[in-house]
């Protein structure tokens, strides 16, 4: 258990917050910034003396539903969250499941790049947002599933786009599917995503008993698209980690012919919203009114919004 660490992250977090954020009244003028520490005690069903003990590093170590009691009356992310029963030196709680859907920040982002691809892919590599330029890059055939690159990349289902470096990313969707079941063993959606692709790819089955540990990064690829020809690409990945989603951003070299040709694939995108393609407006959020659209032009693939 880190104690000072942990007071010092506690203190922050009860200073950064605002009575109105937790549905308490303004008051009276506050001597000190965020809440009173007997407020978040009584937030988290606590005494006072127990809380400020924690602040100041005297307390004994929380058990986890104080930890869970805290976190939720100093409205922690899922990221604080873990940090804080690291602190405290347990083992964070598993989040409910993989977040499947998109921040109107990120799908705003993703409308500000439009010659480059950018995907939102959540936890089980479903996706939960493109744009324009990366629905003709990719394809918008899944073969009648939900939109998943993991589905695809094991089980061929609906794949349009041959590219290189295919072994590659199979380690790397791995990698990242074994880190999802960790972290949500009660996904149900995840856990029937697991059992389809091992049931369907020997190759799936083979890479994951070899337990691979692959970060996101910087790769490069080769595609043979359909309309554009072949096209060596540049992958970035952004992280998420609110939501342990990835943006992927799918560029070209300057002045190349793949450049040329995602030119002409962007090209293609305006002409199609020009002729009339519902794109939307959305607000981006996760509702039901925003499945199909998200903030100008940004699409939440139709069977794919779970």
């Amino acid at each position: 258990m880190a104690r000072q660490e942990l007071a010092r992250f506690l203190r922050r977090s009860r200073e950064r917050l605002r009575p109105q954020e937790v549905g308490l009244p303004p008051g009276t003028l506050r001597r000190v910034p965020g809440l009173r520490r007997e407020e978040v005690a009584e937030l988290a069903h606590i005494s006072v003396d127990y809380y400020t003990r924690l602040e100041q590093a005297r307390g004994p170590r929380p058990s986890d539903r104080v930890l869970d009691a805290v976190g939720h009356a100093l409205r922690l992310t899922p990221a604080e969250r873990s940090h804080l029963f690291r602190l405290a030196g347990s083992t964070p709680p598993p989040g409910p499941g993989a977040v499947c859907r998109v921040r109107p920040h990120v799908a705003a982002m993703l409308h500000r790049l439009p010659e480059t691809a950018a995907i939102v892919t959540d936890a089980t590599y479903g996706i939960v947002a493109w744009n324009p330029l990366a629905r003709l890059l990719l394809g918008e055939d899944f073969g009648g599933g939900a939109p998943n690159l993991a589905r695809r990349r094991f089980l061929g289902a609906g794949r349009a786009v041959r590219s290189s470096g295919a072994e590659q990313f199979g380690h790397i969707v791995v990698a990242r599917l074994r880190r999802a079941a960790d972290r949500y063993p009660h996904d149900a959606r995840l856990a029937a995503l697991l059992a389809e692709l091992r049931a369907g790819s020997e190759e799936f089955r083979h890479i994951w008993e070899a337990r691979p540990v692959h970060a996101p990064g910087h790769r490069t690829k080769t595609i043979d698209h359909p309309v554009a020809g072949p096209l060596r690409l540049a992958c970035d990945v952004l992280l998420v980690p609110e939501d342990d989603q990835e943006v992927v951003l799918v560029t070209a070299d300057p002045g190349s012919p793949s450049a040329r040709g995602l030119r002409a694939l962007h090209r293609a995108t305006r002409t199609a919203d020009d002729g009339g393609d519902d794109h939307g407006g959305g607000d981006g959020g996760g509702g039901d009114g925003g499945r199909r659209a998200g903030v100008g032009g940004v699409r939440r693939p139709a069977s794919g919004a779970r």
